[in-house]
């Protein structure tokens, strides 16, 4: 269940929309801090407060990959392969990236630090190759900027 303080948030969201449903996307964010990301549970936790079917969530939550649908690590590296990022070697980074933490895309270190997945535009064309991680950008990457933000996360 959601705690208190965030079903008030929800709630506090509606009034700045002219209808409620204006609303899934923000509220989508509160569940997925909740939760550490956008459980079903909470999809339908959402619906029930803004008055609207279960699947008109659940087809927003599953559209936007900003929108967590399992567990990620402490640090979620999402690696931009949208045209630009990709002309500009967004491949070599994922491969770089997946041989340095030791996983593939879309799957999380044994320790639980770092998750990788691949991402479309994150609207940074150009600074590309780009990444996001957790909510902030790096651009311009290179393997030696990569090392060197991996040390400053651990």
């Amino acid at each position: 269940m959601l705690s208190e303080g965030a079903v008030k948030e929800i709630n506090d969201l509606t009034g700045k929309y002219a209808n409620k449903r204006s609303a899934v996307m923000p509220a989508l964010f509160v569940v997925q801090r909740e939760y550490g990301y956008v459980t079903e549970e909470g999809m339908r936790e959402v619906a029930n407060i803004l008055g609207l079917r279960p699947v008109q969530i659940f087809e927003v939550a599953t559209f936007y990959t900003m929108y967590n649908k399992k567990p990620v690590g402490k640090y979620h590296i999402q690696v931009c392969t949208n045209i630009s990022c990709s002309l500009l070697g967004a491949n070599h980074i994922v491969d770089f990236l997946s041989m340095r933490l030791g996983v593939k895309v879309k799957e999380t270190t044994p320790d639980k630090m770092f998750t990788l997945s691949t991402v479309e535009c994150l609207g940074s064309c150009g600074t590309a190759p780009m990444m996001q991680i957790n909510d902030r950008y790096y651009e311009d990457l290179t393997k030696e900027k990569i090392e060197e933000i991996l040390k400053g996360l651990k």
